[in-house]
């Protein structure tokens, strides 16, 4: 990405937080200053321009320390922020479940402790506005021990709220999984919906969504799947909110497919992808479908897809913002390549069991979805749609497996 992408990110984050964007500046510089990130004279400029504006905050797309904030904030006499606090400021404002409070109000405490000083004299002269809301409203303990007490409490909440999901997953493994992974914005709740039917909050601008969600898509000839609309991506992920992307990566690593959903429209979607590709490394490999959305905003679709094949074979052209019938249509390759998958991951297999194999019989009963079964002779046969690394395992185990 290029400067200019980069502000217009920016300015897309400020907007989602409920700023109005009145102008913006650059200086490039060697190093960043000790004291106020940029050099004084641009310091003095900027006191300038923002009193003739009338703006009363400043946004930095670079994370600043304590200290630069503390200085910058005397010197232009208006609120600052660094793109880590917007950011923490709008998961505070979009968060719905439980899990996601805790991790955003443990978030916010982990960026305050350095900065209490600075944050708690903006608490007493100002109410409301961006970057004053979530714990900061609430949170009356100004004592750091006292936050590093409540960081710790949060911290084994949260470890309890993991282990309880990864319990339900387990007990959900009646069907084949998926989880749509992606840059922010770019259509992934327009696609759960698109393939679902079901409602799901959707809004165009950065973190519409900060939540994990999941729904059951009909994929065509009796195979279902689980999708998992999963966090947003961005570059310059602030590192305390990573525990807020503890359940993306959660879901992506126990997800049977990823659908790396992309916005092919904008400028810079290799840029996106990549920032995605490296926040998801330790998610162990498995199949991936690059799915590209907004095909509906380029000038040559169909060339488009052409020359992404190039680099991924397997990639899909969707576009989710369209409307009725035309948006059916352009999810209708995405649906197919699950249903392929599912057929892949879940084949329909006829098993042969001796009736006496009780142990073997209840596994089958939790593990497979058993669509007939009848006893004939002291053998139990089951048709069954079953998991491919069952199928497996029973091969190896000896028992009477027949596809088809």
């Amino acid at each position: 990405m290029h400067v200019d992408e980069h502000l217009e990110e920016l300015e897309r984050l400020a907007d989602t937080a409920g700023a109005q964007v009145i102008g913006k500046t650059i200086q490039r510089i060697d190093a960043p200053t000790p004291n106020f990130y940029l050099g004084q004279g641009k310091v003095e400029s900027l006191k300038e321009e923002m009193a003739a504006a009338g703006a009363t905050l400043l946004l930095f797309d670079e994370s600043l320390s304590p200290v630069q904030g503390v200085k910058l904030e005397k010197s232009l006499g208006v609120r600052v922020m660094d793109r880590t606090e917007v950011i923490l400021d709008i998961f505070a404002t979009r968060a719905r479940s439980h899990e996601a409070k805790l991790q955003v109000e443990l978030a916010q405490l982990e960026y305050l402790l350095p900065r209490l000083t600075r944050m708690w004299s903006h608490l007493s002269r100002i109410r409301g506005g961006i970057g004053l809301r979530g714990p900061g409203e609430t949170q009356l303990e100004t004592d750091r021990r006292a936050i590093r007490r409540k960081i710790s409490t949060l911290r084994k909440r949260l470890k309890d709220v993991a282990e309880h999901r990864a319990n339900q997953r387990q007990g959900r493994r009646d069907m084949p999984t998926a989880a749509l992974v992606g840059y922010t914005n770019a259509g992934k709740s327009s696609l759960l919906k698109a393939l679902s039917g079901h409602d799901v909050f959707i809004e165009d601008r950065l973190f519409a969504t900060v939540d994990t969600l999941a729904r059951e898509v009909d994929v065509g000839e009796g195979y279902r799947y689980r999708l998992t609309d999963t966090v947003g991506f961005i570059r310059k992920l602030p590192h305390h909110l990573v525990a807020s992307f503890r359940a993306t990566l959660e879901e992506a690593e126990d997800a049977d497919l990823l659908l790396h959903v992309i916005d092919a429209s904008h400028a810079g979607w290799e840029k996106q992808l990549d920032v995605v590709e490296t926040e998801t490394t330790s998610v162990s490999p498995k199949r991936v479908i690059h799915v590209f959305n907004k095909a509906d905003l380029l000038p040559d679709p169909q060339a488009f897809l052409e020359m992404v094949r190039e680099r991924y074979p397997h990639a899909i052209l969707t576009s989710a913002t369209a409307h009725g019938a035309q948006r059916t249509a352009h999810v209708e390759d995405l649906r197919r390549a699950l249903r392929t998958s599912a057929q892949a991951l879940r084949p329909i297999a006829e098993i042969r069991v001796p009736v006496t194999n009780g142990k073997l019989l209840a596994t089958l009963h939790r593990d497979a979805e058993i669509l007939h079964q009848e006893q004939t002779n002291g053998v139990v046969t089951l048709r069954a749609r079953i998991e491919a690394r069952l199928l497996g395992r029973l091969r190896q185990e000896g028992v009477e497996v027949v596809l088809g």
